[in-house]
């Protein structure tokens, strides 16, 4: 018997990873002018739209079923399930994956099946799935690979700037950034998720300085808490997505690698947005400033 990791497509795990570690994502959609695109298939066809269009395309969580579905394969192989999914604050995927385990556990009561809410999304949810993955990997049993996320979660930090607070206020997803709206022409915003809500970490003038200063944090956290991974992530801006890369990589001394993010993160949050998300030897306080 082993432990498998399921988690959403919001974690944006690059394929590679998926692949190592047998990691099985049920994807989330979004609808735009009545097209219904599905995250890890049809990601570069959603923005294109999202680029022509005048709506605003809406996300749409894994049914219960399809999530049942997910566990219900694992546990019908024998094996345990250690379930890590996107913030509860941000999306119902949290809640009807308890009410998909307990679907699977009226059929299995034997099974084992851990759920956890990484209260956050993107690699910072990322992270939290590997740290399942890897603990399982070396033989542990499914409550303490769940723990694994748990305290991954504890040692990392998603700092992003948005060009546009507009896509949050118009999704619902703006969380404490709210106070920002009425002054978005005199800021940039650096965002960060706290208590699984978007959260202010600074304010800046420019998009360039807000860049620098998500890598000054980056590395004012690194220096006293150690370094463990780093991605930069970007929303259909492959360039500045570099470019955040580039500035890490100075600061860190190591590559970086660069991460897109698909149409769900990308729909709530807006195209252009770049960021960093990092894990720390050391746990980190995350607070806004």
């Amino acid at each position: 018997m082993a432990v498998r990791v399921v988690t959403d497509s919001t974690s944006y795990l690059p394929d590679d990873a998926v692949e190592r570690y047998g990691i099985r994502i049920v994807p989330l959609s979004v609808t735009l002018d009545g097209v219904t695109y599905v995250e890890r298939v049809a990601d570069a066809a959603f923005y294109q739209a999202l680029r022509s269009s005048s709506g605003f395309p809406t996300s749409s969580q894994p049914s219960a079923a399809s999530l049942a579905d997910a566990f219900r394969a694992v546990i019908e192989a024998g094996d345990d399930v250690v379930a890590v999914f996107l913030s509860s604050e941000m999306s119902g995927t949290f809640s009807t994956a308890l009410l998909a385990r307990d679907m699977v556990l009226q059929e299995h009561p034997e099974a084992r099946i851990e759920v956890v809410d990484s209260r956050s999304n993107c690699m910072e949810l990322g992270f939290a799935v590997l740290a399942a993955a890897q603990a399982a990997e070396s033989g542990a049993s499914a409550e303490e690979a769940a723990q694994a996320a748990r305290d991954m979660t504890l040692r990392t930090r998603f700092l992003f700037v948005p060009d546009t607070l507009e896509y949050l206020r118009r999704g619902g997803r703006i969380g404490n950034a709210s106070a920002l709206i009425g002054t978005l022409l005199q800021i940039k915003p650096i965002l960060t998720v706290v208590d699984g809500k978007t959260d202010v970490f600074a304010k800046v003038r420019t998009k360039h300085k807000a860049m620098a200063e998500i890598v000054a944090a980056f590395s004012r956290d690194i220096e006293s808490k150690g370094l463990v991974d780093v991605v930069a992530h970007h929303i259909d801006d492959e360039d500045e997505g570099r470019q955040i890369a580039v500035m890490a990589a100075e600061a860190a001394s190591r590559e970086v690698p660069v991460v897109p993010v698909g149409p769900t993160i990308g729909t709530h949050v807006g195209p252009g947005s770049v960021g960093l998300v990092y894990v720390t030897e050391k746990p980190m306080e995350k607070r806004s400033r």
